[in-house]
């Protein structure tokens, strides 16, 4: 859907400077977006980048002199953004309310009004699935399973037995929710699986990516705090509790019974090892593994994860390596010449 500057700056709520005459249909980066879109800046360190760019025009917090075009000024510029993105979105068919025919639909399910479930779905007896919920193609949903209203579970999705999922909640494809933990005791000569007869309970407005797994509890629960967001590729282990609005980057992986407050923020290929309890707030940097507690409103990077600041210092540290060694060689020929002489004086 195209819209002339102005009309978009009346749907952002933004100031505008400039023609509001020119015709945007999509967002794009700074660096190649066209006269028929939209860019953003966020910060000062691209601004060079914008005075060079071709954009129909910006969305801005304050007016940028170096750009001539049309500028959007609002208050909160990722708000704005994330409103341009979904005004230009690709406009996709709706998938149709109602049970496609090839759906398996077990005994005692009950669907509620409005629902879409796709082809090729099986539906175990017992389950129940809230309004407007959509369930794609290939998705299994275990026996007495329970998805509130307003959710999304993308092609393939796997919900096992006894999980319960709440309101606007989406899973992408190929996610993986309740399957057994890893959990084994090695008695009489080989390793014996740990029975997991818990559940799994993920709070609303959460939303999981691609190809995770969110395992079962051996008892009791796993459970996802309402309004995380979590990213592809992430392993969250038996009894695990995550707090609100966590965010988990791609392929961080959660060992049993780790508990994390509100508000963590997990970076890519984060590692945590079993029964850890982390503070509200924490941030932990990419890569790094954690293998102790961590009191709330600390940053952390490294492997083994410590604070930022100290780590940057052993980084910068490690840089200097390769001269120390160099000079220290130096310094051993200066000290074995030195005593070399004094034994020929003997």
């Amino acid at each position: 859907m195209g819209l002339t500057v102005a009309q978009l700056a009346e749907r952002l709520g933004a100031e505008l400077v400039g023609d509001g005459s020119g015709q945007i249909n999509a967002v794009g980066p700074i660096e190649t977006a066209g006269k028929n879109e939209v860019t953003f800046i966020s910060d000062d360190k691209h601004i060079a980048a914008l005075e060079k760019s071709g954009a129909g025009a910006v969305i801005a917090a304050s007016r940028t002199e170096g750009f001539a075009g049309p500028q959007l000024l609002v208050k909160n510029v990722d708000s704005a953004l994330i409103e341009a993105l979904n005004i230009f979105a690709p406009k996709l068919k709706v998938p149709p309310t109602g049970i496609d025919p090839t759906a398996k639909i077990g005994r005692d399910v009950k669907i509620a009004a409005g629902v879409s479930v796709g082809p090729v779905v099986v539906i175990d007896d017992g389950v129940e699935i809230g309004e407007n919920s959509i369930i794609a193609a290939g998705c299994k949903i275990g026996q007495n399973s329970k998805l509130g209203k307003n959710c999304r579970l993308d092609s393939n999705v796997v919900v096992y037995h006894n999980c319960t999922i709440g309101n606007n909640v989406v899973i992408q494809a190929n996610t993986t929710i309740g399957s057994t933990g890893f959990g084994y005791s090695f008695i009489d000569g080989s390793h014996k699986l740990i029975p997991h007869n818990g559940v799994v309970v993920i709070e609303d407005y959460v939303e999981i990516g691609a190809n995770c797994c969110v395992d079962r509890a051996k008892f009791g629960e796993t459970r996802i705090g309402a309004g995380t967001k979590i990213d592809n590729l992430v392993q969250i282990a038996h009894n695990v509790v995550i707090g609100k609005c966590c965010l988990l980057a791609g392929m961080v992986g959660i060992s049993g019974s780790c508990k994390l407050g509100d508000g963590v923020v997990l970076a890519g290929q984060v590692g945590l090892a079993d029964n850890i309890e982390i503070g509200d707030g924490v941030i932990v940097g990419a890569q790094s593994g954690l293998f102790r507690n961590v009191a709330a409103g600390q940053q952390l990077f490294g492997y083994p994860a410590i604070d930022k600041r100290e780590m940057m210092r052993v980084i910068g540290l490690t840089r200097r390596l390769p001269k120390l060694i160099e000079r220290l060689k130096q310094l051993t020929v200066r000290i074995e010449s030195i005593e070399a002489a004094e034994n020929d004086k003997k």
